[in-house]
């Protein structure tokens, strides 16, 4: 799950400052980690450690605040009474990497990322985009090819993954809806060569840049398993301990056995 991590801290300094080119600087003084890192490790705590979603998700946001967090999110958050809003934002697939490098079968990648969806983001297109990442990420990690994995996509969730980034870019704009988003971010890493274009691929949209490359990210570092160094030890400079203590737990739980 890393790699998602690594996307939201590249990305977050091209959010409100956007792009349409692959050739930027990786990292500033403006990059940091964002609501999508903090909800995506809290994804990865409530998995290795069995906790409700929903708790995790209140525990950590409340611990990190002031990380661009949606408004509803935030009412959510701080009303322990509030239940699902019926939203259809990107957040549910932000925050779902976990649930791909964890699941153990198709249909469990499936219902986690439903369950890891609906405790806010309850509507169909909420849900989908979580299962559409979560399921992207299990494909990669189980050997399949780009077409097959455009293929499994497509059918399964009639996202329309024949466009280019070429035909895309010129026209897209800032978009925090699941099915503005995670089709595009999809498409950033099939086109990619490796984890860094994937990553620039996102980027260049200039789109909601945090997120797109946080779902491209979590995508590509399954299907490639190669992050660079340097990205790797720039993005943890910018990571509070206790994040970096529940990656290193995640993976050796799940990724390195």
């Amino acid at each position: 799950m890393f790699g998602a991590i690594a996307g939201d801290v590249i990305g977050s300094a091209y959010e409100w400052n956007r792009i349409k080119t692959t050739d930027f600087p990786l990292f500033s003084e403006s990059s940091v980690f964002t609501d999508d890192t903090v909800l995506t490790i809290a994804t990865a705590f409530a998995i290795q450690n069995n906790q409700p979603f929903e708790k995790m998700f209140r525990e950590f946001a409340l611990k990190y605040p002031n990380r661009s967090y949606g408004g509803r999110f935030v009412a959510w958050i701080q009303n322990e009474k509030m239940g699902p809003y019926y939203s259809w934002g990107n957040g549910s697939a932000m925050r779902v990497s976990p649930v791909g490098f964890s699941a153990e079968s198709e249909g469990s990648v499936l219902d986690k990322a439903k369950a890891c969806s609906e405790v806010t983001h309850n509507h169909p297109e909420g849900i989908k985009g979580a299962q559409a990442t979560a399921l992207a990420i299990y494909l990669c990690r189980n050997g399949k090819t780009k077409d097959e994995i455009r293929g499994r996509i497509e059918t399964t969730f009639n996202y329309n993954l024949t466009r280019t980034l070429d035909e895309i870019r010129p026209t897209y704009s800032f978009d925090e809806s699941c099915q503005g988003t995670v089709p595009e971010a999809i498409i950033a890493f099939l086109e990619s060569e490796d984890f860094e274009s994937a990553i620039r691929n996102a980027v260049s949209l200039g789109g909601d840049s945090d997120t797109l490359a946080c779902i491209t990210g979590g995508i590509a570092d399954a299907f490639y398993n190669a992050i660079p160094e340097y990205i790797i030890s720039e993005v943890k400079n910018r990571l509070p301990k206790e994040f970096l203590k529940i990656i290193d737990e995640f993976e050796s739980k799940y990724l390195k056995s």
